[in-house]
């Protein structure tokens, strides 16, 4: 498989002095996952605390008290006070390689850092500590992307270390594609305390004393009656490509690539299934209000051929969720609800705004464009949103939004 692999590469350059002519049917288009690492120097560095820092990817939002945390993808998590909402401030970046997501609860903030799940003490947020560092509990915590080839010879060296991994469309040989994917085929045979608040991308979530945080296959539980040393409990295996949590009552609602699983934890220590509603392949984030579950598709690229949009599914019955009804969309990441208005962070086509009273006629009541939508977090007093490295805050009014400030993290 290796010479394969390596002679892929070569082609690659070759191809890009070919004309049209050359080409002749002999080259597709294929998406090429390539690996995203960092040294493991930096990995076992992880947990410094240090001056506020320009963002470089930003990823999920999370609110507590009067402070927001942006995620900086894999790199770690900016802290901001957020006292006064017209003016926010950056105050401080917690390192943390390979981090996805945080959790908080009593100034106890709970993050993954790949494989090991960091504890920091942040009653002073002057002055953050890392307090404990629980080794090799998250096995399965590196998000993998659908694509048609992964650059596995590349992945990694003694030295290095694999947090994700990037897909682009690149232009190969098709036959020796095919080889190379017949070599893979022959080696394969053998709460009600103080928590904060994450969005809908969450994997992190807390209920009462227990941590959930899903992995692509598990859900990985912690005890946390002791918020200094949390007790790591067997894992409930849920499935594949497991993506986001969310939590209702005595219910987690997991969203796959293939569809909702929800879980009863009634025993929290031991999550039970109790049904599930599936989806073709897609991209799924999910929250849950009344008698109706809302669960965002996205369609196309790394996330299956599934086309985007919202999917309303009817969860009075627990142990049968129906899909009630479907609505088109461009290409959704998360959303949030606060009362009877939805809000939906539809990628590059901005924000958008609807009144749900009536699942089955939902009315848009605002359409913040020419901004890119990420995650969302409605709070009780104002709502929050990242997206394209800016965080926005937007104040309720009697039947819609405005803008309240927007913090450039860059």
């Amino acid at each position: 498989m290796k010479k394969h692999f390596f002679l892929l590469l070569s082609l690659v350059s070759v191809f890009c002095s070919c004309t049209d002519h050359e080409d002749d049917g002999k080259y597709a288009n294929f998406l090429v996952a390539k690996p995203l690492k960092i040294s493991l120097s930096e990995f076992e560095d992880s947990g410094d605390i240090i001056a506020p820092k320009p963002i470089e990817e930003s990823g999920k939002i999370y609110a507590y008290n009067n402070y927001i945390f942006v995620n900086d993808k894999y790199k770690g998590v900016h802290v901001i006070d957020n006292k006064n909402p017209e003016n926010p401030i950056k105050i401080a970046f917690i390192k943390i390689a390979g981090n996805v997501d945080i959790s908080v609860k009593d100034n106890y903030l709970y993050a993954d850092s790949l494989r090991d799940l960091l504890v920091f003490n942040i009653a002073n947020k002057d002055n953050i500590k890392l307090v404990n560092r629980l080794k090799n509990v998250l096995q399965d915590n590196i998000i993998w992307p659908m694509a048609d080839i992964y650059e596995w010879e590349n992945a990694t060296t003694e030295d290095e270390v694999l947090v994700g991994w990037e897909v682009v469309t690149e232009r190969r040989l098709k036959e020796e594609v095919q080889l190379m994917f017949e070599d893979v085929a022959l080696n394969n045979t053998a709460d009600a305390r103080n928590t904060g608040q994450g969005g809908s991308l969450a994997r992190f979530k807390i209920v009462e004393d227990y941590l959930y945080a899903v992995d692509n296959h598990n859900i990985n539980v912690f005890n946390i009656q002791n918020l200094e040393n949390p007790l790591d409990l067997d894992d409930i295996y849920a499935g594949f490509d497991i993506e986001t949590i969310f939590n209702r009552d005595n219910h987690l609602f997991l969203g796959s690539k293939s569809g909702m699983y929800i879980y009863d934890i009634t025993n929290p220590q031991t999550p039970t299934f109790v049904s599930e509603f599936q989806h073709g392949t897609a991209c799924d984030p999910v929250v849950v209000d009344g008698d109706y579950a809302y669960v965002t598709l996205r369609g196309g690229n790394t996330c299956g051929a599934t086309e985007s949009g919202l999917y309303i599914v009817d969860i009075s019955t627990i142990t049968d969720p129906v899909l009630t009804k479907q609505y088109p969309l461009d290409g959704p990441y998360g959303l949030g609800i606060k009362g009877n208005t939805l809000f939906i962070c539809d990628g590059e086509s901005g924000l958008k705004v609807y009144d749900k009273t009536d699942v089955d006629k939902l009315k848009e009541i605002n359409h913040f464009k020419d901004i890119v939508a990420f995650d969302v977090i409605p709070k009780e007093n104002n709502l929050l949103m990242v997206g394209d490295n800016i965080l926005y805050q937007y104040k309720y009014l009697k039947n819609n939004i405005s803008l309240l400030s927007s913090l450039n993290l860059d």
